[in-house]
């Protein structure tokens, strides 16, 4: 008997005992008087144990039927092993329509031995930040690295744009690597689609900011990211730890445990039908997870400009300055710039480089788009080989310098030897012949030599 029937059974044998009224009893049991005389004659009929409730030891009426709870678990096992309760029991409502609780389908996974249960989270030692209150006041921007194809597809990173008012996932684009051109691209997605935020949130990349360590002043330095953000009226805001812009990092991890498993249920294997297939799942996403801002309306401004001139800003600009023939290097090109009435001014002019997301180029001066050509240094140094006036002398002066280093003034090996190895020195040299002896050179000879020095006669 537990507790609350043991209660019960003293309570009632007071009753019987004519200790205790009926209307005393009904209040102290919390239940009805009519409810009193039901359990008295239960009582009188078959004692104590008539008190114990009928229902136990038999299944809840509101129970799962076992057959149902054996198919979730089946299913589980087959499709969704490496998933977690929450996501297994959405997907075996959505695709399967199966409705379990969460924590029905947790239970059911511990039973398996598919899920093992985790320890909870430690102590929060990062005090909470408010979230924005408009939509578009704060963006957070990050690249999560990761091998979002499991082996499908070489691995890559995904840049992630999410709203810090309402935690909405605003872009989303797979690219090789975190870089500036990467960056660029997806905010002029974003730009065409919502429109110009008031900030964006990201980390001290040096995509982001510069590194003090690079120039002895730092506050006026830019990035190419920077410089587009400031044309655009976007202000840059970069975080001093990964916890201070928490929300993208949590998103991330989210990501790599939800978006992997979606793209391997949808066959995804490729960044280009990733990339296609992310509009419809931010959609969903943005379902799930998304709250509601603290204030209605929209901190996104709309972008009046065209959409050349945008593509324009985001876009790297890198300085170089024309030679006297109109031309410039940058990443290992030579770029010719093709101009007949304006050649004398272009002399010594500083043009940018503009490198766009798509891998289109451009010369600005003034701002106008300069015609050129575009060659590598390398073909341009074999073209002038090829002239048979002086290859000849640049060949045999290149294999001189090669063979022959030249040598500092004092250098061992430019001081003259006062006697050279093997050799002695002598003042006349004579050999035998016929006629007797007569002198020869070189002024030294190998050891061992019949040597004649001095004068008097030769028998001596």
């Amino acid at each position: 008997m537990t507790g609350k029937e043991v209660l019960r059974s003293q309570i009632m044998a007071q009753v019987i005992d004519g200790q205790l009224d009926q209307a005393s009893a009904a209040a102290r049991l919390g239940v009805c008087v009519r409810q009193v005389k039901r359990l008295k004659r239960r009582m009188l009929n078959e004692g104590v144990q008539g008190l114990v409730s009928k229902r136990r030891g038999k299944q809840s009426n509101r129970s799962i039927p076992v057959a149902l709870l054996a198919q979730a678990v089946e299913l589980i096992r087959t499709h969704y092993g490496d998933f977690g309760p929450m996501l297994a029991c959405e997907k075996l409502r959505e695709l399967h329509e199966i409705k379990l609780s969460v924590e029905t389908v947790r239970q059911a996974m511990l039973a398996a031995g598919i899920w093992k249960a985790r320890r909870g989270a430690g102590a929060r030692t990062h005090p909470m930040r408010e979230r924005r209150a408009r939509r578009g006041e704060l963006i957070q921007i990050d690249g999560s690295p990761h091998d979002w194809f499991e082996g499908r597809a070489p691995a890559c990173c995904l840049l992630v744009f999410i709203d810090d008012a309402s935690g909405e996932l605003m872009a989303l684009r797979f690219v090789d690597t975190e870089t500036t051109l990467g960056y660029m691209g997806l905010l002029e997605e974003y730009v065409h689609q919502h429109g110009l935020p008031a900030a964006l949130y990201s980390d001290r990349h040096s995509i982001f900011c510069v590194s003090k360590g690079d120039y002895k002043d730092a506050s006026d330095a830019q990035t190419q990211f920077g410089r587009a953000l400031e044309e655009l009226g976007i202000e840059g805001i970069q975080a001093n730890s990964p916890q201070a812009k928490g929300r993208v990092e949590r998103a991330n991890k989210t990501l790599q445990d939800r978006l992997v498993k979606e793209m391997r249920l949808q066959g995804i294997s490729s960044q280009a039908a990733a990339n296609a297939w992310l509009p419809q799942y931010i959609r969903a996403f943005n379902r799930r997870f998304a709250v509601v801002p603290a204030m209605t309306g929209d901190a996104h401004v709309p972008y009046t400009g065209s959409r050349k001139a945008l593509q324009r800003i985001l876009a790297t600009h890198t300085k170089r300055r024309l030679s006297s023939n109109l031309s410039c290097q940058h990443n290992g090109l030579l770029y010719q710039v093709q101009s007949a009435d304006q050649g004398l001014a272009l002399r010594g002019a500083q043009i940018s480089v503009v490198e766009h997301s798509d891998g289109k180029k451009e010369l600005l001066w003034q701002g106008r788009v300069l015609p050129y050509t575009c060659s590598t240094k390398s073909g341009k140094r074999e073209a002038a080989a090829v002239d048979g006036k002086n290859v000849n002398a640049k060949v045999e002066q290149a294999l001189r310098r090669r063979l022959y280093p030249a040598k500092a003034i004092g250098h061992p090996w430019k001081q003259r030897m006062a006697t050279p190895p093997g050799t002695i020195p002598v003042q006349a040299q004579f050999t035998h012949t016929k006629d007797g002896f007569a002198p020869a050179s070189p002024r030294y000879v190998p050891k061992g030599t019949f040597l004649f020095s001095g004068t008097g006669d030769i028998s001596t």
